[in-house]
């Protein structure tokens, strides 16, 4: 799932909390916030590897690409000294050895880059993915200590019942 689904559903959550009657406190089900939060640990790191595994392509693409070069450049050696005993047939070969060979450089250079482009894009969009994820957190922290400051100031706190201590609760 992706993590931004998961982001909207925690706030989803907190804001649809049910109100604790005369206060400005919320109660949320521990279990449903400890669900999304798992699912969140289980998220990130398969991005990570996605992302892991699209540079490892590219590199294998970069090989395979090397390796294509230097066999198109073993080709052309080798018809190049197959015809090495006429001068003119000598200078061709050279002109087409080295237009095979700039050419597979041009190709290589291009498939290099393309797969660049492609690993930047993946990354990119996991690290704005991140980026909000990091700012959901941050604004929910924000907000639970807004909230347990205003409680403090008020002299507000949990209240024992019957010598029982409440439920954990969250505030919104």
């Amino acid at each position: 799932m992706d993590v931004l689904v998961l982001i909207d559903k925690l706030d989803d959550l907190v804001h649809n909390a049910k109100a604790v009657p005369l206060t400005d406190q919320v109660r949320i089900d521990r279990e449903e916030i400890y669900d999304i939060l798992d699912q969140m640990r289980a998220t990130i790191p398969e991005e990570i590897k996605q992302a892991r595994w699209i540079v490892k392509e590219r590199q294998e693409m970069l090989a395979e690409a090397k390796r294509e070069c230097d066999r198109l450049i073993g080709e052309a050696r080798e018809q190049a000294v197959r015809e090495a005993s006429q001068t003119e047939i000598v200078k061709l070969a050279e002109r087409q050895s080295q237009d095979i060979v700039e050419e597979a450089r041009r190709g290589a250079r291009e498939t290099r880059l393309e797969m660049e482009d492609w690993a930047d894009g993946i990354l990119s969009t996991l690290e704005v993915n991140l980026d909000k994820f990091l700012g959901a957190v941050r604004r929910g922290r924000e907000r639970l200590h807004e909230r347990s400051q205003e409680t403090v100031v008020a002299g507000i706190g949990p209240v024992e019942r019957d010598g029982v201590a409440p439920e954990v609760e969250s505030y919104h």
